[in-house]
């Protein structure tokens, strides 16, 4: 090959990881200001932690970006960002933060460590909720507030997001449960989710996007702490065993979504199938442009997994893959920004939706 065709083909390669790096943004059809509503945990908790508890989320979570930390854990933005981006709209201020919040395009209650079910943060799903019902009194006692300019019709037509249930699962595996009884506390965590959705219904909520939960058996976390019982690793490496609760809560949360699309008269809920856009990007990581898929970028004690609990990302001694290089896995339970930009693309494309909704659907005519 010539020197033409290896530039060319060098163009080309840098081309396509510019793509999968920063998926283009869809031209939002709102014609009214978008406002959402995000419940959930560390997958989308934009500050919250640290904002509510003074929980250090230090560098190098948010070096690229930002640029700084937000309390996000991840090097860059989460999924709920580039949502938010594909919407032309700011990013979404924690509700615990009292300072520089922007709360005009909804607010964002999901807070690091948060379960469906009370455990060991006391932010759980029906904190979250009642969260939300006191900022709505507030707001709608105080009139036309000129920070905020929600009202009640705004309250109406606003997105409600979830993504929650990761935590639940993952505690109850920590605590030694053994499979059965992990699937069998998955109709609580269900419930939960339930009764949250019907709160919201009851307040004047009819538009509701709810995230299914990931492949808990590939975070680098799990494989590192947990001891993989022969036969219990699958053709990408992950533990079955946890995939197959995840499984199991999935789909009972897509039959819980078909049972509350026929309870709820008007309501609209749309199922995003998480764990399928997650797998997919670790068992064809070189698709995508990735090397290491179950390893962490940040962490301690190198291949195969760079987990050690007792030296997390951005702790004392801590290792840090370059910044141009492309891991899934950002610290061993929490993905890169170049992962979570491929994942929003891919929700974008409405491809894991049920049904197929645009995202912007909440905010048109």
């Amino acid at each position: 090959m010539g020197r033409k065709g290896v530039v060319f083909v060098h163009l080309s390669v840098l081309l396509l990881i510019s793509i999968l790096l920063f998926p283009i943004k869809t031209q939002s059809k709102c014609v009214k200001k978008p406002i959402i509503f995000n419940f959930g945990d560390s997958n989308s908790d934009t500050g919250g932690l640290v904002a509510g508890l003074g929980f250090p989320v230090n560098l190098p979570n948010g070096r690229l970006f930002f640029r700084r930390s937000t309390g996000r854990l991840s090097d860059g933005r989460l999924l709920i960002d580039f949502l938010c981006e594909s919407l032309n709209m700011s990013y979404l201020s924690p509700y615990l933060e009292s300072v520089g919040s922007d709360f005009s395009m909804g607010v964002n209650f999901a807070v690091i460590g948060s379960a469906t079910l009370p455990e060991f943060v006391p932010f759980s799903l029906n904190i979250q909720v009642l969260q939300f019902l006191r900022f709505k009194a507030r707001i709608l006692e105080t009139g036309r507030d000129s920070r905020y300019f929600i009202d009640d019709g705004a309250f109406h037509n606003a997105l409600y997001s979830f993504d929650i249930g990761q935590n639940d699962l993952s505690n109850a595996f920590s605590k030694h449960m053994t499979y059965a009884q992990v699937i069998e506390r998955i109709p609580s965590t269900l419930q939960e989710i339930k009764n949250a959705v019907k709160t919201i219904y009851e307040h004047g909520g009819k538009k509701f996007w709810i995230h299914n939960t990931g492949p808990l058996g590939c975070l680098p976390q799990k494989l590192s702490l947990f001891k993989k019982a022969n036969g219990d690793l699958d053709v990408c490496g992950c533990i079955k065993s946890f995939n197959d609760a995840a499984k199991a809560f999935n789909v009972g949360l897509h039959d819980l979504c078909e049972e509350m699309r026929s309870e709820l008269k008007d309501a609209t809920i749309v199922y995003v199938d998480i764990y399928a856009i997650k797998y997919d990007l670790i068992a064809n990581f070189a698709k995508y442009g990735f090397t290491n898929p179950l390893t962490a970028c940040c962490g301690y004690g190198g291949p195969p997994y760079n987990y050690n609990i007792n030296v997390t990302c951005g702790q004392t001694s801590y290792q840090v893959c370059g910044e141009g290089l492309r891991y899934v896995s950002w610290d061993g339970v929490h993905f890169s920004e170049a992962a979570n930009s491929i994942i929003a693309s891919k929700i974008l494309s409405t491809n894991y939706s049920e049904p197929q909704i645009k995202f912007d659907y909440f905010c048109q005519a």
